[in-house]
């Protein structure tokens, strides 16, 4: 069972223990990411979570950062997102102490040297382009872009090339130390946890004192509302022409935030349509027609909104086609009952795949951290499942006619095929 604890200087500690693990996740999370910043910045939570790799005044070189880790064989990373920044190593219960020392170090001690920052501007431009060249990957932004427009959340988490290159240290720096103090930080451990050895690790943390001031990252951003005009259908779609024998297709529409009610109801409505290879979704799509090679449904919630969607990788000729068969199935869950079987199979999947996940220490380390920054109230895994568990029929077809509004269908392609041509195929 977790448990939820306060550092002397307002870091908020949270222990899963994982029974039979060897190994021991440690992450740190700020509930802070690119939604917090306006264009001249942009990029600018994901160009800092790079510079954190880069030195500190203990260990003054990268390479002396990552050698450590990779001495233990440990796996270690970060990762940005629209509400949230995180840390973590995963390593065996042996290495707590070091990884703790490490950890503290470089989220607390970064120097954000000018020479390194102008050499990483040369490295995040690449990335953006890498992301860019993927259009598996690049599609999930232009549909952020064609949910959210101009607002933060429809910005590249990782910026442009133009406010990459625009930052400067001083930029940086200031963002650093607003956000990253102690009190706007959670820190979890999570898998083999030794409490002997854990009591002498956070000294580590507690030696830091920058939390003095707090901010209110729950309303320090900018919140969308979703317009309830009607906007023609070529204002809802976005193209990227490209040469390419496959094309990419994302269906989104406006969904639910993290604390959304029906949340549960959404999670298996989208799992019976694209969660797996028995989903309606695969099978009218890709097994009976051979429209697509993939095809599946998802979500992404975050504090004020969300996004369902429905995305396909298929033969440009045949966009037409598929959009056909993916409508039909979306207006025939809003109007049909699911079965009984179908429903109860759709929540077994989803608990089976949840209690597998969190088998793994670096799983449920994100899975409470999250929990902590967005939830009303933490839940285990096991509490979730409950809620899933109950969810009805009649559930699923009223949040199915709550989302699936064709009015408010945005749409992004990646393939080549001119705008014209895509809304010619969506009529």
């Amino acid at each position: 069972m977790y448990k939820i604890s306060k550092l002397k200087n307002g870091i908020t500690l949270i222990k899963a223990p994982i029974a039979g693990s060897k190994a021991v996740t440690v992450m740190a999370m700020f509930p802070v990411g690119s939604r917090y910043e306006h264009k001249k910045i942009s990029g600018i939570s994901h160009f800092v979570e790079h510079m954190l790799f880069k030195g500190t005044k203990k260990r003054p070189t990268h390479l002396e950062i990552s050698r450590e880790l990779d001495a233990l064989g440990a796996e270690y990373n970060a990762f940005t997102s629209k509400d949230y920044t995180g840390y973590y190593v995963r390593t065996g219960e042996v290495n707590t102490e070091k990884v703790f020392d490490w950890l503290a170090d470089m989220i607390f001690n970064s120097k954000l040297e000018g020479e390194e920052i102008e050499k990483e501007k040369g490295v995040i431009v690449e990335e953006l382009r890498m992301y860019e060249d993927n259009p598996l990957m690049a599609v999930d932004t232009l549909l952020e872009k064609a949910m959210f427009g101009q607002h933060p959340l429809g910005w590249d988490i990782g910026g442009t090339p133009d406010s990459v290159r625009g930052l400067t240290r001083q930029e940086l720096w200031d963002y650093y130390q607003t956000y990253y103090l102690s009190n706007n930080m959670v820190l979890i451990v999570a898998g083999n946890i030794n409490d002997k050895k854990l009591a002498k690790s956070l000294r580590h943390f507690e030696a830091n004192t920058k939390g003095a001031k707090k901010h209110d990252l729950k309303a320090n951003f900018e919140k969308y509302i979703w317009q309830k005009q009607i906007l023609p259908l070529a204002d809802r779609v976005l193209v990227t022409e490209k040469k390419l024998d496959q094309a990419q297709v994302m269906i989104g529409f406006p969904g639910l935030h993290y604390n959304d009610p029906d949340r549960y109801a959404a999670t298996v409505l989208l799992n019976i349509l694209g969660g797996g290879m028995s989903s309606r979704l695969f099978v009218e799509v890709r097994e009976k027609r051979g429209l697509a090679y993939m095809v599946n449904a998802g979500s992404s919630p975050f504090r004020d909104v969300g996004v369902a969607n429905i995305q396909a990788g298929l033969d440009p000729s045949r966009l037409g086609d598929a959009f056909k068969v993916i409508k039909s199935e979306l207006l025939k869950i809003t109007k049909e009952a699911v079965s009984a079987k179908e429903l109860a199979d759709s929540k077994n999947n989803i608990a089976g795949r949840t209690e597998l996940s969190m088998e793994d220490s670096s799983s449920q380390a994100q899975w409470f951290a999250k929990q902590f920054w967005f939830a009303d109230k933490i839940q285990t895994y096991e509490q979730m499942t409950k809620k899933i568990k109950m969810v009805t029929a009649a559930d699923i077809k009223r949040v199915a006619k709550k989302l699936f509004d064709f009015d408010q269908m945005r749409v992004a392609v990646i393939g080549p095929m001119a705008k014209d041509k895509v809304l010619e195929l969506l009529k």
